[in-house]
């Protein structure tokens, strides 16, 4: 069985969130990591966000 994640966030919105974050030149999260770190495994760090978020982790 199948089951829907508890919080529908389409990817889209995390990766336009990301650009705005970018645009503005955010700075590093709580975990020190800068913008340039983090586009180094742009697709997976956006899908663990997205997946984290979608499950309410």
């Amino acid at each position: 069985m199948v089951t829907a994640k508890p919080f529908s966030i389409p990817k889209r919105e995390v990766w336009e969130a990301f650009q705005k974050v970018k645009a503005n030149q955010g700075a590093a999260g709580v975990d020190g990591q800068s913008i340039a770190e983090f586009e180094a495994d742009l697709a997976n760090n956006l899908y663990r966000l997205w997946n984290r978020m979608s499950s309410g982790s």
